[in-house]
């Protein structure tokens, strides 16, 4: 859910059943996320979008999964998760034509 009303910064919410978390980046960026299909991890490549807890999030997709890396770099991350690839095309979307 990108919550565009309250924040200068958006803030993407993403959650699960037993953790939640906050990235916040300009829209422009993560309309990036539309080519998250070009950040393959197996050739190191990713996407620098949002922030999280004072840290830099990199996206990149492995195993048709999107994963997101929190932390200094895309090489020796803090935090690790996946999620559906659609879920990064649904943000990328939105981003693009934000509810209003």
């Amino acid at each position: 859910m990108l919550d565009v009303d309250t924040d200068p910064l958006p803030v993407l919410t993403l959650r699960a059943e037993t953790w939640e978390l906050h990235i916040r980046a300009p829209l422009a960026d993560f309309s990036r996320l539309s080519g998250i299909r070009d950040a393959d991890w197996d050739e190191r490549r990713s996407l620098r979008i949002g922030v999280c807890a004072g840290a830099p999030v990199f996206w990149a997709m492995a195993d048709d999964q999107a994963v997101l890396l929190i932390g200094q770099d895309d090489e020796t991350w803090d935090i690790a998760l996946t999620i559906p690839l659609t879920t990064a095309d649904e943000i990328a979307t939105l981003a693009q034509h934000p509810p209003t």
